[in-house]
């Protein structure tokens, strides 16, 4: 998520908290911090942040392993930080709980599929682990932050969304939420007329929001660059801070896919969406009521809806 100005490090001192060990990650992404690394160090800065809790932090050379990345990796990352070494980097890294969101019922889960990997032993794993990633959501949850992209989109005249593949499914949900609450709200490129059409319409006060997690789609990585070039703000869901959508966004909102689903989960992301289309009902709740009202007016004449 975007950085918020009450969890930045005081200028000259390394984070003291991992709200602002966040904040950094993501001023760094977008060339606001006075902080350069190099993409290997900054990746590993991303996801170690999504290792709060995790037992591997205890040690340099087992978060090393975690991360796929020289010990010496994480100790020039700890002193281009501001640190004096891996051991000041760490206290900040375990200031929180070592019982990490869902750990137990993951653990659980495991134990289940080792005595035997029946259809009820896979299911709850994947749940179990889809509620650990909500539960980090929620623990890292920057509200001045989502709040900021909630009303970069409520303030547009026009919204689009973009995602493809697996986030094509997120981009419409979003789109057929907002739409119940305000007008002009549209999938980019929904008809195939083209992705430079549909940009090309869009004026400086309108806002795209764009979805991805990585491996990153490098068409929606292109076009949230484009829309960044042209003057277009836009709103970024993502993964980790070193996103490539998190450089290009005014707002980005963090969301963890760490599960045993044969490709990204995005259950965490769908639940983070309905949370944006909530907040963005909140913030006009009379635009809000009205507009629901005359949808389920038009329902009702229509007769789409019935009782059994």
């Amino acid at each position: 998520m975007t950085a918020d100005t009450r969890h930045r490090p005081i200028a000259g001192q390394p984070p003291e908290t991992l709200p602002e060990l966040r904040a950094l990650a993501v001023a760094i992404a977008r060339g606001e911090a006075g902080v350069s690394l190099g993409a290997k160090a900054h990746g590993a800065l991303s996801r170690v942040l999504d290792l709060v809790g995790n037992p591997a932090l205890l040690s340099i050379t087992s978060l090393a392993d975690v991360l796929d990345v020289n010990p010496s990796t994480l100790t020039r990352l700890a002193h281009s930080l501001g640190y004096s070494g891996f051991p000041a980097f760490q206290q900040v890294l375990l200031s929180a709980s070592m019982s990490a969101p869902g750990e137990f019922y993951s653990r659980q889960a495991r134990v289940a599929l080792e005595a035997g990997a029946t259809s009820k032993a896979r299911a709850a794993q994947l749940c179990r682990e889809n509620q650990a990633n909500i539960d980090r959501f929620v623990d890292q949850f920057d509200e001045k932050a989502f709040d900021a992209a909630v009303e970069l989109i409520m303030a547009a005249p026009r919204v689009a969304v973009y995602g493809i593949r697996q986030f094509h499914a997120l981009a419409a949900f979003l789109v057929y939420g907002l739409g119940m609450i305000r007008s002009d709200v549209c999938l980019l490129d929904a008809s195939s007329l083209g992705i430079a059409e549909g940009l090309a319409v869009m004026g400086e006060r309108d806002v795209l929001i764009t979805a991805s997690c990585a491996p990153y789609s490098t068409q929606v990585a292109t076009v949230a660059a484009m829309a960044k070039t042209i003057g277009l703000a836009s709103v970024a869901i993502t993964d980790w801070a070193s996103s490539p959508l998190v450089d290009s966004s005014r707002a980005a909102i963090l969301v963890g896919h760490e599960s045993s689903f044969l490709s990204n989960s995005i259950g965490a992301f769908m639940v983070a969406g309905e949370c944006l289309i909530n907040a963005c009902a909140a913030a006009r709740p009379d635009a809000a009521r009205k507009a629901l009202r005359e949808r389920e007016r038009m329902i009702a004449l229509l007769g789409i809806e019935r009782d059994s």
